[in-house]
């Protein structure tokens, strides 16, 4: 009998067809996720007049979709390493689109919520599955790359809703926003068919002929015979449990990455969901203040795949530090006085810096655990980081209650960016490989 590491097939072979297919399918059902959690904030406006809602009422309004992700990432991110990541794909897939299909058929604030939170577990349930599969079917030197690419499909979501708004809101309303749900339905059963399953979920559960097959299509792999056995090499005894994301010298790692994702995901929820309606009451008419919308994930898509090129060849770490002092400065300076160029420029920096970053942040966590306990890591720190996308509108909503100078506001916005930074300044050092005390060589004298 002769072992096969899946693991060094992955290392050594072409980043081929199937590799391919991992990235286009996940990254294709990103933008239906990004499209998802970007078109509250095109709709805020409209929803403000129409229902009669106070800022903080419709802060806590968008909060229930984020409080939906939360649930979803911590409970979908589990049951994948239990279940398989393609199942985990294929139901937060399914529910997020029929919710948000339901949404638009909500008559009243309470209606609204409930579908946006079910909409919510759905989409904090899919990434965290998503990339793990993209992790594991990427070559190391390929990985933060090919995470960053398919992420990208996230913020190209966020374009696509802010591109519809300009257009439809003010034409059919905010409903057939929606209502549009339903089209990336069809796409499902392509996604069952295209997508393969987790070759080390298919290796630990000891499905080795479907495990085999899925081999069989890795580029160059070598043709198996009877007695050839897969494996993987994930360490042995590892639960799916989260006290086992800090055994092994990762707690404090965990919990700066935690840190990072609060923050992180605070402000990405923040800017998306009240950069339109600060914009209008700034002065702007509603076609400019979606625009700033549009900027912010031009912005983050520019800013993941830039961030993934950079983070391959100098390390995620001091990559994903340097983006964080980018998002303090950029936002803490949105509030003064620009020229309209400039603002959009600051509005492009904010949204690499905050979704990019965000995108970052996933491919670091995929990179800090093991395969067994991989899905329970990113779903923990995605839900970790859903505690902070709930305060973000929530916050925003109050703040802009009160009435504050735009200036101050954009000040108090820098300030998760900042407490971000020292995080992942703490993770970087923590992360680097302990310096070797060099050897001093003692001879004894001779009598």
């Amino acid at each position: 009998m002769h072992s096969i590491d899946v693991n060094e097939a992955i290392e050594r072979g072409r980043f081929g067809r199937l590799q391919w297919t991992v990235v286009a399918m996940c990254g294709l059902l990103l933008v239906v996720d990004g499209y998802d959690v970007f078109i509250a904030g095109t709709v805020l406006p409209t929803l403000i007049k129409e229902w009669g809602l106070t800022k903080p009422e419709a802060g806590v309004l968008q909060a229930w979709a984020l409080f939906g992700m939360m649930f979803g990432a911590l409970i979908f991110g589990s049951l994948a390493d239990r279940f398989g990541r393609k199942n985990g794909v294929v139901m937060s897939f399914l529910l997020f689109t029929v919710a948000t299909l339901l949404t638009g058929f909500a008559q009243d604030p309470t209606q609204f919520k409930v579908a946006r939170f079910f909409a919510g577990m759905g989409c904090g349930g899919l990434m965290p599955n998503a990339v793990a599969l993209v992790n594991e079917y990427s070559p190391k030197r390929l990985r933060g790359t090919m995470v960053a690419l398919m992420f990208s499909g996230y913020s190209v979501g966020g374009m696509v809703s802010a591109g519809l708004g300009i257009w439809m809101i003010p034409n059919l309303g905010w409903r057939p926003m929606f209502w549009i749900a339903v089209l990336p339905l069809l796409f499902l059963p392509l996604v069952w068919w295209k997508l393969p399953e987790s070759l080390g979920f298919l290796i630990r559960r000891g499905d080795q002929a479907g495990a085999r097959a899925i081999h069989a299509r890795l580029p160059g792999a070598t043709p198996l015979g009877p007695q050839d056995v897969l494996v993987h090499d994930a360490p042995t005894g590892a639960t799916a449990s989260v006290a086992e994301l800090f055994r092994g010298g990762r707690g404090l790692r965990t919990l700066m990455l935690w840190t990072a994702f609060f923050c992180c995901l605070l402000l990405v929820f923040l800017l998306s969901s009240w950069l339109p309606k600060v914009m209008q009451e700034a002065g702007y008419a509603e076609k400019a203040s979606l625009l700033t919308l549009f900027s912010l994930n031009f912005g983050g898509m520019a800013g993941a795949i830039l961030g993934g090129r950079l983070g391959d060849r100098f390390g995620l770490p001091r990559v994903v530090v340097a983006y964080f002092v980018a998002a303090t400065l950029s936002i803490a300076l949105i509030g003064f006085d620009l020229p309209v160029a400039a603002l959009f420029a600051l509005v492009f920096v904010a949204g690499a810096a905050t979704i990019g970053t965000q995108i970052l942040l996933y491919a670091s966590v995929a990179q800090l655990y093991e395969l067994s306990i991989r899905s329970t890591g990113l779903g923990w720190a995605s839900g970790v980081g859903r505690i902070g996308a709930i305060v973000g509108p929530t916050l925003g909503g109050v703040l802009l209650a009160r009435e504050l100078p735009l200036q101050q506001n954009f000040l108090i916005f820098a300030i998760p960016a900042a407490l971000a930074t020292l995080a992942t300044l703490v993770y970087a050092l923590s992360s680097q490989p302990p310096v070797a005390t060099p050897r001093v060589a003692v001879a004894a004298e001779a009598p």
